[in-house]
């Protein structure tokens, strides 16, 4: 029988040599807060890491915003300088000089080439004392009859006014009612290669009644008035329309005629394909009548008026203007559009 006394179990005083044994993790855990107090742990090490990058993608993102608010602040800048110069006052001219006022592209109240601004050019022109002479430069297919219209019943006008001469250029194309605008001027003066003439009216569109037959589709269009659908595409046109737009493109036409008339008086040698809608070149349009003589925009104010300066009267479209044009009641204008093109034009 072993002595109790003698059993390691038993000693006393605490002095047993065997003790109560202790996890890993747990000894390491100690190991490493008993053995260096001063140094970061992992955990600090990778909150501190975060921290940083967190840090360094604000910097970045704040550099992005401030580069951006100095972006859009020079597009502002752009848009206004250039918004300023549009409405700026024109520049006094104490010079004995040449008007010029460009008609370019087609003319018609949705395009640059408008009545509204032309005339406002012409005013401006006519009311400076120190310019000698008007010049119209043109280089424009034709369009609206109703602006031509204007533009020429304004030159007549002012031309009356001030007494003061106005000279047309043709530079590529003065046709329809480009030449209506420049049958107003004194006289008129092309280049041999340009076109001229084409003095008539036109009135087009397409008809979809048999295409829409065939592919089963039915117009339901409800009027109040007979003739409310005069010209809608998509309805059969009677006989009774038929000659009612024609007897209106015929009074258009005469009335092309009568302004033609007035203002090349006894220049212009009459014939059968005069009023036609023909299209003559420059040098023939000199034959014709239908021009006076060759020359450009230079020579006209060196050799005619004899003030070589020139001064561009000009108005143009703003960049506000333009900007409202293209993006303003996009979906409006398709409509009008579709609306007008039914109108006549003289093209």
């Amino acid at each position: 029988m072993t002595d109790p006394e003698s059993s390691p179990s038993s000693a006393s005083g605490g002095s047993a040599t065997s003790a109560t044994p202790v996890a890993p993790a747990a000894s390491s855990r100690v190991a490493a807060a008993d053995g260096a107090p001063g140094a970061p742990s992992w955990e600090r090490a990778l909150l501190e890491k975060l921290a940083l990058a967190a840090l360094q993608e604000q910097r970045a993102a704040r550099r992005w915003r401030i580069f951006w608010r100095f972006v859009w602040l020079a597009v502002a800048t752009a848009v206004a300088v250039a918004l300023l110069r549009d409405v700026a006052t024109p520049k006094t001219v104490h010079t004995p000089h040449t008007a010029l006022i460009e008609l370019r592209g087609p003319i018609g109240a949705e395009h640059e080439a408008n009545a509204t601004q032309v005339m406002g050019a012409l005013r401006d022109a006519f009311a400076e004392p120190q310019a000698k002479a008007v010049v119209l430069l043109i280089d424009s297919p034709g369009g609206s009859p109703v602006q031509a219209g204007l533009i020429n019943d304004e030159i007549w006008r002012l031309k009356a006014e001030y007494d003061k001469p106005v000279y047309a250029v043709v530079e590529e194309t003065c046709a329809s009612a480009a030449y209506y605008v420049a049958v107003a001027a004194d006289r008129i003066y092309v280049d041999k290669a340009s076109l001229v003439g084409s003095i008539g009216v036109l009135m087009d569109g397409f008809g979809f009644t048999g295409l829409m037959d065939k592919l089963g589709v039915e117009r339901r269009l409800l009027t109040a008035g007979e003739n409310k659908g005069f010209l809608d595409p998509f309805s059969p046109q009677t006989e009774r329309h038929r000659a009612h737009a024609q007897r209106m493109l015929d009074e258009i036409h005469q009335q092309f005629i009568a302004v033609v008339r007035k203002g090349r008086g006894e220049r212009l040698k009459e014939d059968a394909d005069t009023f036609s809608g023909l299209v003559w070149t420059g040098q023939r349009a000199v034959e014709l009548g239908l021009a006076d003589a060759l020359g450009s925009v230079d020579s006209v104010a060196r050799d005619v008026v004899q003030v070589e300066e020139i001064v561009d009267y000009t108005q143009r479209e703003s960049v506000a203007q333009r900007l409202a044009r293209r993006f303003g009641a996009g979906a409006v204008e398709g409509l009008w559009q579709v609306a007008r093109s039914a109108a006549p034009a003289w093209r």
